[in-house]
């Protein structure tokens, strides 16, 4: 069995509702769960520290289902630099 250990020291979301903030957190929190669950993806990471990720361009919409979505479009991002 692998091991993943994932720390995020800290997120800072300015200029968002609390609604909103505590969706999008639980948006990245459930698909980051989905994203490192997927072994055939895991078999290609590196194992490495990544200080700061640069994920590119990122949509967001209005509202708590906005802020839901950008919090899975990070975490998938995150998945994908994970990848040589």
């Amino acid at each position: 069995m692998s091991r993943i250990r994932v720390v995020i020291d800290r997120v800072v979301l300015q200029g968002f509702d609390p609604e909103e903030r505590n969706a999008l957190i639980e948006g990245l929190r459930s698909e980051l769960e989905r994203t490192l669950a997927d072994r055939q993806a895991r078999a290609a990471w590196k194992s490495h520290r990544r200080p700061v990720l640069r994920l590119g361009g990122l949509s967001l919409r209005p509202g708590p289902s906005g802020s839901r979505s950008c919090g899975s479009q990070i975490a998938r991002a995150v998945g994908r630099s994970m990848t040589p």
